[in-house]
């Protein structure tokens, strides 16, 4: 089937019409494309695209030799720019469409299109095979090396990789900063060649849920401030992106002399640590433990003492005092009816909305906007090459 791909669609889509709506995979809009149907709905069916037959200026060929095998990636065939700009129509489109909300963004946060990623789920098949999921797929795709893995990660990869080191594991977590920790993942023994690890690099080493080899944490510089994670807790792929989203998020709240700050969602802190040298208190409520342990450490090691971390679902916490401003970074299903409740009743003068989903955050500013004016929203690529966007929406009480 012969046809003409117009708007972009979140997840790495483009939107055609035939005789009802055609989610494509592959194309840019504005390009006319032979594609084969791999799936249909009721209301819309789903395509690939097998031949482009009036490219796109916009096409190019993908860096990656496993592109369009491994999972990782999907827009690789298209320039960075247009890339950029495309999540940017899909942000604005969910903002409009689902959240009434009709603004024109500010500037993109944007970075290094390539070997941004500080951290890497490396899977194994029962073949002994590493690397990372066919799309769909529990199939292992290898490759000699990532294009989105920092040289760091895939110097550790190969070493890995060469040294068989993955045998008899199912996963490894790695996460590389300042020092290296990988977590394995296997239904067997714990691994008794730990000084080949040691050798390859890493420097802290877990397996499952016990720390085997060293402190059990990457280090990393966070704009001056000493940021640890472990192999168990979220942290931003993108590190030196992060590190400039983090100092814009700081840098429009000042000045915060005298103010309270409360950050739900915090994981270990990483948007609200810097806040601690200019407001008078800052309070992290987080749910994950291993979070919750590795904030207390950062605490700890850049003796911050206007800091606390609370360990509790965010819809389990009580807002029962009044607090200045108020850092949402919620998961991707956005905030729960119970916290929106939360935050309209406790009505923080400022409000720092990290998102990682479109749809949800403008059903979130949907539900705000009647108290709150949205200042501003961004778009923030912390994963290029795939559909993925995140957002950081300013919003101050009416």
């Amino acid at each position: 089937m012969i046809v003409k791909a117009t708007l972009p669609a979140y997840g790495g889509y483009s939107i055609a019409r035939d005789e009802k709506v055609m989610l494509i995979r592959g194309a840019i809009p504005g390009e006319v494309v032979d594609v084969t149907v791999t799936e249909k709905r009721r209301d819309y069916s789903v395509a690939t695209v097998s031949q482009v037959l009036e490219p796109s200026e916009f096409r190019v060929e993908p860096g990656c030799p496993v592109f369009g095998i491994c999972g990782g990636c999907h827009l690789q065939y298209m320039t960075y720019e247009k890339q950029v700009s495309l999540k940017e129509e899909v942000l604005l489109d969910s903002l409009s469409r689902l959240g009434g909300i009709d603004l024109e963004l500010s500037p993109s946060f944007t970075d290094s299109q390539w070997h941004y990623r500080h951290r890497a789920q490396l899977k194994i098949s029962k073949e002994g095979a590493i690397g990372f999921f066919r799309e769909s797929s529990r199939d292992v795709v290898v490759f000699e090396s990532c294009p989105l893995m920092t040289e760091n990660m895939n110097r550790v990869f190969r070493e890995i990789r060469d040294r068989n080191l993955h045998q008899s594991f199912r996963e490894i977590l790695l996460s590389s900063g300042e020092t290296v920790t990988a977590l394995l993942r296997g239904d067997g023994a714990a691994p008794g060649n730990l000084e080949q690890f040691r050798d390859a690099g890493i420097t802290g080493i877990a397996f499952n849920e016990t720390l085997l080899e060293g402190a059990g944490y990457a280090l990393f510089d966070l704009n001056g401030l000493k940021y640890t994670v472990s192999p168990w807790s979220f942290f931003q792929a993108h590190w030196e992106l992060n590190r400039r989203v983090a100092d814009s998020v700081l840098q429009r709240s000042l000045p915060l002399e005298g103010r309270t700050v409360l950050d739900l969602y915090a994981g270990a802190g990483n948007f609200s640590l810097p806040f601690a040298s200019h407001a008078s208190e800052v309070v992290l409520v987080e749910e994950n433990p291993y979070a919750v342990e590795d904030g207390s450490r950062n605490l700890k090691m850049n003796n911050i003492k206007n800091c606390r971390f609370i360990r509790s679902s965010a819809e389990k916490y009580r807002i029962s005092r009044k607090f200045d401003l108020l850092i949402l970074d919620p998961p991707r299903p956005g905030m729960t009816t119970e916290v929106s409740k939360k935050v309209l009743e406790a009505l923080p003068a400022t409000i720092l909305y990290i998102s990682c989903n479109p749809s949800t955050l403008a059903r979130d500013l949907k539900k705000l906007k009647d108290k709150y004016e949205i200042v501003s929203v961004q778009m923030i690529d912390f994963f290029p090459n795939t559909f993925h966007i995140e957002a950081l929406a300013v919003l101050r009480l009416k």
